[in-house]
C-alpha cells in the first residue's frame, strides 16, 4: 500500500509541475510576441524624433540588451529563488 501511495503522490506532483511549466511557457511566448510588436511600434514612433528609422531600431536593440543584462544580473531573485521555492513546496510538503 505504501508504494502505491508514493506512486500516486509522485504522479500528482509531476502533473502539477508539468502543468505549471506549460502555463509558464505559454505566458512567456505570449509576452515575447507582445513585446516584439510593442518595441516595433515604439521604434516607428521614435523615428521622427531621432530622424532615422535605423537609429530608432538601434535604440530599441539597446533597450533589449539592457533588459537582458538586468535579467542576467537579477537571475537569482527573478528565476532561481522562485523556482526553488516552488519545487521545494511541491515536493517537500505533505498533502493534507
Amino acid at each position: 500500500m505504501q508504494t502505491e501511495y508514493v506512486k500516486v503522490e509522485f504522479v500528482e506532483k509531476l502533473t502539477i509541475l508539468l502543468s505549471a511549466l506549460l502555463i509558464i511557457s505559454l505566458v512567456i511566448v505570449l509576452v515575447i510576441i507582445a513585446l516584439f510588436y510593442l518595441f516595433f511600434s515604439i521604434a516607428y514612433a521614435v523615428e521622427p524624433l531621432v530622424g532615422s528609422l535605423s537609429l530608432s531600431f538601434g535604440i530599441i536593440s539597446g533597450v533589449y540588451f539592457v533588459l537582458t543584462g538586468i535579467l542576467v544580473l537579477l537571475r537569482k531573485q527573478i528565476i532561481i529563488n522562485p523556482l526553488v521555492k516552488f519545487l521545494s513546496n511541491l515536493f517537500l510538503t505533505k498533502n493534507q
